[in-house]
């Protein structure tokens, strides 16, 4: 990020005045094509897609170095089996019946890649039929990137808010927003305030970048092996910590007949919580906490725009650690106010939530003059 970027991205969340980022969204009919890697830096992507969190899609020019569009596909564009069995064959991977739904979602069950494979080849076989339903191996922690390796896929995108006017007469969101039982008044009543979703093919190789906040809906097209990567920066913190409020008073409003009389309750709350969400306020403190003394370091050193930091191709310069500073200094000074978050022991932490307050503070006074 370049000093010009980080003025435009503080001067953009200045104009929100407190509001959440993913709610300010322009009325779009379709989602961006980049095609040309050499003609669009991280600068454009920075202001055009991630800041204003907006939707994109990138070609297969980006990925066509990846070793996987390589050695993961046969010449005819189909998933290599034999490749991905000989290497990760014995790995046990996370699958999902999407024939099934449990509480608006697909119960699970682990396997070895191997066994998959063998599962996905009876499929096929099978005319995409098998008695075991559809399985889908999904959540397979790898560290890379939204890239179809191969296959297609469409994407049907909802701006932030609409999602709302899906919700059904109970308050639920669809399980498929294709189903015709949207059509039903009776089921959905706010159905016709929804508007036309955006909806993107994505080929083979190329990259879909999803914006914070966006419900969605996928659909493989075809045998498709994709990978994927969550993410969460300075310009959507705020609205992770939103969503983990919310989460919490949705849990609290689930038990709140036992808050009288169980013991620890708001301790209780904050460990639902995390079986529900995967992390709760005090890991919440400890990822600010992380990411907030690797961006001080990293000002501390004194390191330039052209330096890298953590080593090739990372890219990290001083006004990228600024800008995250200022944005985790704003969050962080909401959850130490938080009531919740008061009621956590902080007596171990380790520097404690106020002193890595004033220690962020401090360094965006400083940062003025990068």
């Amino acid at each position: 990020m370049d000093r010009e970027a980080r003025v435009f991205a503080e001067s953009h969340f200045r104009s929100l005045e407190g509001c959440l980022p993913r709610r300010v969204c322009p009325k779009l009919d379709r989602v961006d094509f980049i095609e040309k890697p050499d003609s669009f830096s991280y600068a454009d992507f920075f202001k055009g897609y991630l800041l204003p969190n907006l939707p994109c899609v990138f070609s297969s020019a980006f990925t066509e170095g990846w070793g996987s569009r390589r050695l993961w596909v046969t010449p005819s564009g189909k998933p290599n089996f034999d490749y991905l069995l000989q290497n990760y064959g014995d790995v046990v991977v996370p699958v999902a019946n999407c024939g099934v739904r449990e509480y608006n979602s697909n119960p699970k069950e682990h396997m070895t890649l191997r066994d998959y494979i063998s599962y996905w080849k009876e499929y096929i076989q099978g005319n995409y039929s098998s008695s075991r339903g559809c399985l889908y191996l999904k959540d397979w922690h790898l560290c890379s990137w939204s890239v179809n390796i191969c296959g297609r896929k469409k994407w049907i995108f909802f701006p932030p808010g609409q999602e709302e006017a899906l919700r059904d007469c109970h308050g639920s969101l669809p399980y498929d927003v294709t189903s015709p039982t949207l059509l039903d008044s009776r089921l959905h009543p706010m159905r016709d305030h929804c508007s036309p979703p955006l909806e993107v093919t994505q080929e083979a190789g190329e990259m879909v970048f999803v914006p914070s906040g966006w419900h969605h809906q996928v659909h493989n097209l075809e045998d498709t092996i994709s990978i994927n990567h969550n993410w969460v920066n300075g310009c959507n913190l705020a609205n992770m910590w939103h969503f983990l409020q919310q989460e919490l008073c949705a849990v609290q409003q689930e038990i709140i007949e036992w808050r009288d009389s169980m013991p620890d309750w708001h301790h209780h709350c904050q460990v639902i919580m995390k079986s529900c969400s995967g992390i709760n306020f005090e890991e919440f403190y400890h990822f600010l906490k992380v990411v907030a003394e690797r961006r001080l370091l990293l000002l501390a050193k004194g390191m330039g725009p052209g330096k890298v930091e953590g080593g090739k191709g990372t890219r990290l310069g001083p006004q990228q650690a600024a800008f995250d500073i200022c944005r985790i200094a704003e969050v962080l000074e909401s959850v130490v106010a938080h009531p919740d978050f008061q009621r956590v022991d902080t007596s171990a932490f380790s520097p404690r939530p106020e002193e890595l307050l004033q220690q962020l503070e401090e360094a965006v006074a400083a940062t003025t003059s990068l």
